[in-house]
C-alpha cells in the first residue's frame, strides 16, 4: 500500500480538509490547538531532559505518528525555533533501534559555535517541541551481524555507535563487541554509567575508555596503531565503525590506511566539507539582489562574501548538511566545491556554504 493510499485509510477526509484549507497546509492550523497535532509533518515532544555532562544535553524525544523509527547509526534532521527563525542540525539516534515505546535520545553538545547546540543546551525542557525528518544515512551494521566488531567514538560521536551497541545487545547477539571511547576525562565521557552497565551485564562486551588530557583510563592518548592492536587484534578480519571529531577520523583512517586495511573502516562524521578556492582565478562580481551590494568575487564561498560585505544570511553548519543557508541565485554560475559541479540555471536553489561563484553572479539575499 503506497504512503498516499495509507493516508486515505486513516484520514478519509484529510484531501477535502485541505483543499478548505488553502493556501496553508492543515497542519498549519492543527498546530495552533497543540504543536504536536500535525498530520502531514513529523515532530517529537522533549519528555525528559538530563545534562551528564558539563557540555551536553540528552534529550528523550516522544514522536508523532508518522516517525517510522530509525536502524542504529541513522541520523535525523532536527529543527527548532530560535528567535522565530527555525535553524536544522542533525543528530544521531543514541537509543536501540528495537526501543519498545518508540521514543529515542539524542545527546548533543554544546559546540562555541553551534547556535542549535548551545540553545538546546541552555534551554531544552520537558514539553519542548521539535521537528523531525525521516532517518537517514548509511552508517549501519549488516543485517547479519558480524562475529566480532570493533565500535569507536569520540565526543559527542558517540550517539550512533551507542545505538549499535544498544541494538546488537536487545538482540542477543553473542559476538565480540569492543567499545572504546575517547574524551578528555572520566567527566567528560556520555553514557559512563550506561556503558559500564551494559559491559558489566553482557560477558561479549569490552568497554575501552581512553583519556587524552589525564591518566587512569583503560588506554591514555589519541589513537594509534597500539591502541588500536590492544582494542581489537583481529581488526583485519572484520569492520570497525567509527564516529568522532575531526582529529579522531584523521588519526584512525591514518592508521588504517598504513595497515592496509582502510576498507575495514566505516566512518560517520559531520566535519565541515574541504574547501578549495582560487582567489588569484576569481573573475566577475557578486550581487547581492535583495540588499543592493555588490562586491568583487573574491573566490570565497558565497556565505563567506556575503559576510564579508556586510550582510548576515541565515547559517547553520557551514558543511553543506543542514540547508539553512540556501538561498535563490538568480543568475550566473557556481561551483559544488564538495564535488564541483557546476549550476548554471537561473532562479535555482543554492547552499551559500558551499558554492563558489564562477565570475558574474546574482543571489536573492
Amino acid at each position: 500500500m503506497t504512503a498516499q493510499l495509507e493516508r486515505k485509510r486513516r484520514f478519509p477526509g484529510l484531501h477535502l480538509l485541505e483543499a478548505l484549507a488553502t493556501p496553508h497546509s492543515i497542519d498549519r492550523y492543527l498546530e495552533l490547538v497543540h504543536p504536536m497535532l500535525v498530520l502531514r509533518e513529523i515532530r517529537g515532544e522533549v519528555t525528559s531532559v538530563h545534562r551528564t555532562t558539563r557540555d551536553s544535553v540528552t534529550l528523550t524525544i516522544r514522536p508523532t505518528r508518522r516517525w517510522r523509527g530509525f536502524t542504529a547509526g541513522q541520523h535525523v534532521r532536527v529543527g527548532v525555533e530560535i528567535n522565530g527563525v527555525r535553524h536544522t542540525r542533525y543528530y544521531s539516534p543514541a537509543t536501540s533501534e528495537h526501543s519498545r515505546d518508540g521514543r529515542f535520545e539524542l545527546t548533543v553538545k554544546a559546540h562555541d559555535s553551534g547556535r542549535v547546540s548551545r540553545w538546546l543546551h541552555a534551554n531544552a525542557r520537558r514539553g519542548l517541541v521539535l521537528h523531525l525528518s525521516p532517518a537517514e544515512g548509511e552508517f549501519t551494521l549488516p543485517a547479519t551481524r558480524p562475529d566480532r566488531v570493533l565500535l569507536v567514538s569520540g565526543g559527542s560521536g558517540i550517539t550512533p555507535v551507542m545505538s549499535m551497541l544498544r541494538t546488537l545487545t536487545d538482540e542477543g547477539h553473542r559476538g565480540e563487541i569492543v567499545f572504546l571511547h575517547y574524551a578528555y576525562t572520566e567527566a567528560d565521557v556520555p553514557y559512563r554509567d550506561a556503558l559500564r552497565e551494559l559491559a558489566a551485564r553482557h560477558d561479549n562486551v569490552r568497554l575501552l575508555l581512553a583519556y587524552t588530557d589525564v591518566e587512569g583510563g583503560d588506554l591514555h592518548g589519541f589513537f594509534t596503531e597500539e591502541h588500536l592492536r590492544a582494542a581489537a587484534p583481529w581488526f583485519a578480519e572484520t569492520d570497525t565503525y567509527l564516529c568522532g571529531p575531526p582529529g579522531l577520523m584523521a588519526g584512525a583512517r591514518e592508521v588504517f590506511d598504513r595497515l592496509g586495511v582502510a576498507h575495514r573502516l566505516r566512518t560517520e562524521d559531520f566535519a565541515p566539507a574541504p574547501i578549495t578556492v582560487d582567489a588569484e582565478d576569481a573573475t566577475g562580481e557578486v550581487t547581492f539582489g535583495r540588499s543592493a551590494t555588490t562586491a568583487p568575487n573574491s573566490g570565497r564561498t558565497l556565505l563567506e562574501q556575503a559576510e564579508a560585505a556586510g550582510l548576515k544570511p541565515e547559517f547553520g553548519c557551514r558543511m553543506g548538511i543542514c540547508f539553512t543557508c540556501t538561498s535563490v541565485k538568480t543568475s550566473g554560475c557556481t561551483r559544488d566545491v564538495r564535488n564541483g559541479e557546476l549550476s548554471t540555471d537561473p532562479e535555482e536553489e543554492i547552499q551559500l556554504c558551499v558554492s563558489v561563484p564562477v565570475g558574474d553572479v546574482a543571489i536573492d539575499i
